[in-house]
């Protein structure tokens, strides 16, 4: 599911305070406008799921012209998709089949390598998300 929601930004200190006012108790920081966004991003996104998935009301989005805000504050749009923030931090284990050589195999084995954690770690490098 696809979502757009208001946020209201605020700096205190060195931070950027969100508030989300149509998701009760929704809130969060960053030390900077991006890590706001994408913290805003995340906070929605957790709130959102964990409505979906104890079937509760989901409240509709408030105009941007409905929210009142301070003089030091602003308010930006902010995008969530509940099904591909789930995929992205789905962490439950899926078995694959593949094939190596077997001398590759013998090597590994003979060695003590954790295939599961070896894979892991070289999809993480190949797609840079380390």
């Amino acid at each position: 599911m696809k979502y757009v929601y208001p946020a209201i930004f605020t700096m205190e200190d060195d931070n950027y305070n969100v508030s989300v006012p149509d998701l009760p108790g929704c809130y969060t920081f960053g030390t900077s406008i991006a890590k706001a966004i994408e913290m805003a991003r995340d906070a929605i996104s957790l709130w959102l799921c964990d409505a979906e998935d104890n079937d509760e009301l989901i409240p509709a989005a408030s105009n941007l012209q409905d929210i009142d805000i301070k003089s030091d504050s602003f308010v930006n749009l902010i995008d969530v998709d509940t099904t591909e923030y789930r995929r992205e931090n789905d962490n439950r284990a899926i078995k694959k089949t593949l094939s190596i050589p077997s001398w590759l195999n013998a090597k590994a084995e003979k060695a003590g390598i954790n295939f599961s954690q070896t894979l892991q770690k070289a999809l993480k490098q190949e797609l840079d998300l380390e």
